[in-house]
């Protein structure tokens, strides 16, 4: 097995304390144009925590959280976790439907609410019979800061042991139905000593936290920050402004999506200045494609880049590509790889040839999937994660992906599951078969296309089937294009081969994910 780096904390209140005793007056979350230190950071989570437990949250209950990016979710993170809860961190861009269903499977007691969305979730109000209590983050009617001011700074010892739940990440599901992740202190906290060894940060370092918390590459890559005890600026969004102002006020290291990397290239010389101060910038969640990879190689050339792989059941990346590997001209097909594992991640290929499916076993993963066994058992074999990626490993241990064994779509870092999108559009009228298939784009890494095939005596409008379902799920999940065809491909058991769907739109591409 790979060298281990443990992590020097049990459980995630730990990294406070330890930070306020060491560091208490440092800079430790810039937000705007509020900073807390690290001393004032402990204390608002500890009285945030004693205001949890006077509201009846305790061990094994969760709490949610419905906004964009906002320091308050991670106090709640913090807060809950010391007393053996979990936070849901909900996707804010989902739909009334979609949020009516994660939020009752969550099981949340109490749901803090960014004032922008309280709209939404008061609408469903009466559609969540399991909520006790909202509360108002931000805006003229914020209730978040009376809330953490009604009590006093909790004392005793966090209740939390390392495989107590700290936050539960919905994935889009194979079902048809999004399946929350639940991630542990141990599994969080080994991420966050791994990835810190791609992302060493230093005396006068910045980590820039700007991707949503709703996803592990905002959430678990901001604990890769708190451990370091160095600061970190967050941004709501990863909007031009807000990004160009992190870098003004000093960042160093970051993590983005490739379609973010691609807007800053496009958007001409000064802003590529601008990017050229980060010391470590690091790229995942989907490929970047490799016009793209190199034009930003050239872009920052002092700049270390490191490409992430890895599944929200696993806390986040399980593999890198270094700075190294970036800029080797000895090897340059590694560019297309995902790189090597992490320390304390085994990587191994399940199946009878060079290629096959991606299993990994660590420390990181998920405990399982919030009330559903028998999916967590699907995903969990013998202690190793099934990734639903198809790969191989080249003689220097560098992992290259080729397919996926799973109906998903990546499209912007974010998951989309085919069933779950077919669910929606098999109810237009219409409608006789559909399928959802992914189809590459530049910026975005694929886009979500639909295959229709009408009933007898019917028509499609692919607009308006795009319409119905923009008005039922997330915009991100909807197809952008769809085609209408009079019968769709089966095999002899009538299985629909998805595959000779999506062969003419990835036959000239090296990487089919």
């Amino acid at each position: 097995m790979p060298a281990d780096v443990r992590p020097r904390f049990r459980i995630l209140g730990e990294v406070l304390s330890h930070w306020a005793e060491q560091r208490g007056d440092r800079p430790a979350l810039t937000f705007g144009e509020r900073t807390h230190t690290w001393a004032e950071f402990d204390e608002r989570v500890r009285r945030l925590s004693a205001a949890l437990a006077g509201a009846a949250i305790g061990r094994g209950d969760r709490v949610a959280f419905v906004d964009k990016n906002h320091p308050a979710c991670v106090e709640v993170t913090f807060a809950a976790a010391g007393l053996g809860a979990a936070t849901a961190i909900v996707n804010w861009r989902l739909s009334a439907e979609e949020l009516v269903y994660v939020l009752n499977d969550s099981g949340a007691q109490i749901v803090f609410v960014g004032a922008e969305l309280m709209p939404v979730v008061a609408g469903i109000r009466d559609r969540l019979p399991a909520v006790r209590e909202l509360v108002v983050v931000g805006g003229a009617d914020d209730e978040f800061e009376a809330f953490v001011a009604s009590a006093q700074p909790r004392t005793e010892a966090p209740e939390a042991t390392p495989d107590d739940g700290v936050l539960v990440m919905y994935t889009s599901g194979t079902t048809g139905f999004p399946k929350g992740a639940v991630l542990t202190h141990r599994s969080v906290l080994a991420h966050g000593a791994a990835t810190g060894t791609a992302f060493p940060l230093g005396s006068g370092d910045l980590n820039l936290v700007a991707m949503p918390l709703f996803h592990v590459g905002g959430s678990c890559y901001a604990i890769v920050g708190f451990l370091s005890g160095e600061p970190t600026i967050m941004t709501r969004e990863p909007d031009a402004a807000s990004l160009f102002a992190a870098l003004a006020a000093g960042a160093t290291h970051a993590f983005l999506v490739p379609a973010v990397v691609a807007a800053v290239v496009q958007a001409g010389e000064q802003a590529i200045a601008a990017f050229s101060r980060l010391k470590y910038l690091g790229y995942g969640a989907s490929p970047m494609p490799l016009p793209l990879l190199r034009k930003a190689l050239a872009a920052w050339p002092a700049t270390n880049f490191v490409q992430v792989y890895g599944m929200t059941e696993l806390s986040g990346a399980v593999t890198t590509l270094d700075p190294p590997a970036h800029r080797d001209p000895a090897h340059p097909q590694r560019l297309e790889s995902a790189g090597t594992p992490l320390p304390g991640v085994e990587v191994r290929i399940e199946g009878s040839g060079t290629s096959g499916e991606v299993w990994v076993r660590t420390g990181q993963r998920m405990s399982g999937y919030l009330g559903k066994p028998e999916a967590t058992a699907e995903t969990i074999v013998d202690g190793w994660v099934r990734t639903g990626d198809v790969g191989r490993l080249d003689d220097g241990g560098f992992l290259f992906l080729e397919d996926r064994v799973k109906d998903m779509i990546i499209t912007g870092g974010e998951n989309v599951y085919s069933p779950e999108v077919e669910r929606v559009l098999a109810e237009f009228p219409g409608v006789a078969e559909v399928a959802v298939i992914g189809v590459p784009d530049d910026r975005w890494g694929e886009q979500v296309k639909a295959v229709v095939a009408p009933l007898p005596g019917e028509s499609v409008d692919g607009g308006k089937l795009i319409e119905y379902c923009r008005e039922r799920l997330a915009h991100y999940k909807c197809p952008r294009t769809v085609d209408v065809l009079e019968a769709l491909p089966r095999n002899a058991t009538g299985k629909i081969l998805k595959r000779t769907l999506r062969e003419p739109y990835w036959q000239d591409r090296s990487r089919r994910v």
